[in-house]
């Protein structure tokens, strides 16, 4: 039995094969029930973000798991496998669970230090509980990866600068606009994401923001906080006659806004240039709206290059993450192997007590005339002998929890008790 992790991410993977792959929230729960429901994973969490989607499970077999996982990306993807067989990375037990230590710190994301990466692993986390796909092994790595992720940011610098995607993206159309002071700009996407966008905005200087959405509740309640206006989707043709910069992310799973919509938006906007950062994974925006005259379309490839200018900046703190990582997974283990060789050890030793007390019951009426004193010596002599003669297996079997020795000492333990 492994704990796995089979994924795609934003360095191993096309933006479209990515966008194909992605899982939004509403699907979750179908298709976690689907990966739990494969003969060869007795657990599952999906981890899928901007820049990745990620199934950890609890393999019975190795290759086998690897095989259910593999057809669900099929599944999901409606691809064949050699379609992005190539793409996919695979780690398992250790490499696992550095994996995903790393992917809670913020070290492997497109944004070195990213923040919204330990809250999306904790919802993967709460979600997969939710629906009852995890279970001890599970349950645990992600008990560990939170709270290392947490440790990381509370001990490094890691979290300093533009460490959000959203930051990135505010900070690209900045960076290509010069400065977003008194430029309008249409927000669509009100949550997460989008919260983070409007927040940078504010804090760049911008004072006009647009703010649509889906949900148009939550569309005045984010634009009431910062100050700006709420729109209506069935308004956004004419929002967009008016907007210098378009900054998307909406978790829909269908383009939100056409070639032909932004080209009937252009032809009234008297040549003036369109600045659009769409950051939403699946794209919100038609790719094929960047070939219009005076549109200048971005998405999460372009913003991957433009952070990878300020990475190298983060990487002496990203060296000290690694090394506190390292300590957490050596904690990890201890705590994991102790854990795993427990229930080995009671199932011994309730074998034991329950050999003990037939032998006793067998003898009942031959110890019939001792009183009771006699009676509990006789206990307690038995007790003892038990205890000392399953003292040092029990020692050497914890002692070794985790190890080849300790797996061989366990697998012996099993087959000569029958435990």
């Amino acid at each position: 039995m492994s704990v796995v992790v089979i994924g795609l991410n934003h360095r191993t993977a096309p933006l479209d094969l990515l966008e194909r792959t992605a899982v939004d929230a509403a699907h979750l729960p179908k298709v976690l029930h689907d990966l739990s429901a494969r003969t060869n994973l007795s657990e599952a969490v999906v981890l899928s973000t901007c820049n990745r989607t990620e199934v950890y499970a609890v393999a019975e077999k190795f290759h086998g798991g690897y095989d259910d996982v593999r057809n669900f990306f099929v599944d999901l993807s409606f691809l064949p496998p050699e379609e992005f067989a190539d793409h996919l990375y695979v780690h398992y037990d250790d490499a696992a669970v550095a994996h995903l230590f790393g992917v809670a710190a913020g070290l492997d994301s497109a944004v070195l230090g990213e923040g919204e990466i330990l809250g999306q692993v904790g919802d993967a986390w709460d979600r997969a509980r939710d629906e009852g796909t995890t279970g001890f092994a599970l349950n645990l790595l992600f008990r560990h990866a939170v709270e290392a992720g947490k440790r990381v940011r509370t001990e490094t610098g890691i979290g300093r600068g533009i460490t959000s995607v959203a930051q990135a993206a505010v900070a690209m159309a900045t960076d290509r606009l010069g400065s977003l002071i008194d430029r309008r700009v249409l927000l669509l996407g009100a949550g997460e994401m989008g919260e983070g966008m409007a927040t940078s905005l504010v804090a760049a200087g911008v004072t006009e923001v647009v703010v649509a959405n889906r949900t148009w509740t939550t569309a005045r309640e984010l634009a009431a906080r910062i100050g700006g206006r709420a729109a209506r989707l069935a308004d956004l043709s004419a929002e967009l006659v008016t907007t210098d910069v378009l900054l998307t992310s909406t978790g829909a799973s269908t383009i939100m806004l056409e070639h032909a919509d932004l080209a009937t938006a252009m032809a009234h906007r008297d040549g003036r240039p369109l600045l659009i950062v769409d950051i939403a994974m699946p794209r919100d925006v038609d790719p094929a709206a960047g070939t219009l005259d005076h549109v200048t379309l971005l998405d999460m490839d372009d913003l991957r290059r433009f952070v990878e200018i300020g990475r190298k900046g983060r990487q002496r703190e990203a060296a000290r993450a690694r090394v506190l990582l390292e300590d957490e997974l050596h904690k990890y283990k201890a705590n994991a192997t102790a854990r795993e060789a427990a229930p080995l050890v009671m199932s011994l030793r309730e074998q034991a007590e329950r050999v003990r007390v037939a032998e006793l019951e067998r003898m009942k009426s031959r110890l019939a005339g001792l009183d009771d004193d006699q009676r509990n010596a006789i206990d307690a002599l038995t007790k003892g002998i038990v205890a000392k003669l399953l003292h040092d297996p029990t020692v050497r079997l914890k002692g070794t929890a985790g190890t080849a020795k300790g797996d061989r000492l366990a697998d012996a333990l099993r087959d000569l008790f029958d435990l």
